[in-house]
């Protein structure tokens, strides 16, 4: 079933849930998440590093959808990113998922509203997908994601703990 305003992911959250094994909060929160084939690739050649990493291509709810580079997305992204955001822009996407921020500051001078791993979990948070966010931030940071302690903080006020 193709959404008329998808959520499109980059890798990098993909890849941060599957570390804390809540992959499955994208479906129960969005049903579908489209990702273009270089995220796919991206996450593919990580997925060695991680044992329980799923193979997102057998996933139903996971759609890898191409799309043309968009001129107005910088060259110099990585190329997950900007087939992303390109993708994001032709089928003007609900949000897209992106938690670097020198992406996220090309999408909202783009126009397109972003979210990434943290914002997932404070929307499962609110209908009780997830009881807590503090362990999920620590354990993200625990496989080297980079949470300043000011971002850490905010969220959590989010999250009301």
């Amino acid at each position: 079933m193709l959404s008329p305003n998808p959520v499109i992911s980059n890798t990098t959250p993909l890849i941060s849930l599957v570390g804390v094994g809540l992959l499955d909060l994208l479906h129960s929160l969005y049903a579908e998440i489209w990702i273009p084939p270089q995220v796919l690739n991206e996450y593919n050649a990580g997925r060695q590093r991680h044992v329980y990493a799923p193979d997102l291509a057998a996933l139903p709810w996971i759609l890898v959808r191409p799309a043309q580079t968009h001129p107005a997305v910088p060259p110099t992204l990585d190329p997950g990113e900007a087939a992303a955001l390109s993708l994001a822009i032709s089928f003007h996407a609900r949000f897209v998922l992106l938690d670097e921020e020198r992406a996220r500051k090309v999408a909202v001078r783009l126009g397109l509203p972003v979210t990434g791993s943290l914002g997932v979990l404070l929307q499962a948070k609110q209908p009780g997908l997830v009881p807590l966010v503090a362990p999920i931030i620590e354990a993200l940071i625990a496989q080297g994601r980079r949470i300043g302690p000011q971002l850490r903080a905010r969220i959590l006020a989010q999250a009301g703990e």
